[in-house]
């Protein structure tokens, strides 16, 4: 690999790591994808999944004649009863839903398996606004912070690179 070729791929390992340190916080919807299925731990999946915001979209991905999914209300998901649902969705093997407002929504399977904990209550949030934009003083400590691990990371990627040549 040439000299010529090391600084390119060197400019072009900062400009990568540059476009990522300017990513903006979270200011849109999410699609969160749910495998729902029997004899999985809903509770630990909402802990790694959690916050939800209003218009995250969830898309339940389930097999046709084996399970669907029930909108319920609180009653309903405490009870597994799907009597009273809200909505059923039980065609195809995928439903996709929008948390539409900030409120709970309770999901259920009515095959049998919400006994078991195959169901969902989410919480959709409001989503927070955005950080105010940091001081002076704060902004030129996180620029220093920032261009630190830049020229850290630039420094690495380049001496990996030499070590090519």
């Amino acid at each position: 690999m040439g000299q010529t070729s090391v600084a390119t791929a060197a400019a072009a390992a900062l400009l990568v790591l540059a476009a990522c340190a300017a990513l903006p916080a979270r200011t849109a919807a999410n699609k969160i994808s749910i495998n729902w299925k029997p004899n999985v731990n809903y509770t630990d999946w909402l802990k790694q999944h959690s916050p939800f915001y209003k218009d995250d979209w969830l898309v339940f991905y389930y097999t046709a004649g084996q399970a669907d999914v029930v909108q319920v209300d609180e009653v309903g998901y405490n009870k597994c009863d799907a009597t009273n649902a809200v909505y059923n969705y039980s065609k195809g093997r995928t439903f996709a839903f929008q948390l539409n407002e900030t409120k709970t929504y309770y999901f259920i399977c009515s095959y049998g398996y919400c006994f078991g904990g195959m169901r969902l209550a989410i919480k959709a949030e409001k989503l927070p606004p955005p950080s105010p934009p940091p001081s002076a003083s704060d902004r030129s400590a996180a620029i220093a912070r920032s261009h630190a691990v830049v020229i850290y990371a630039a420094v690495a990627v380049l001496a990996a690179l030499l070590r090519m040549v």
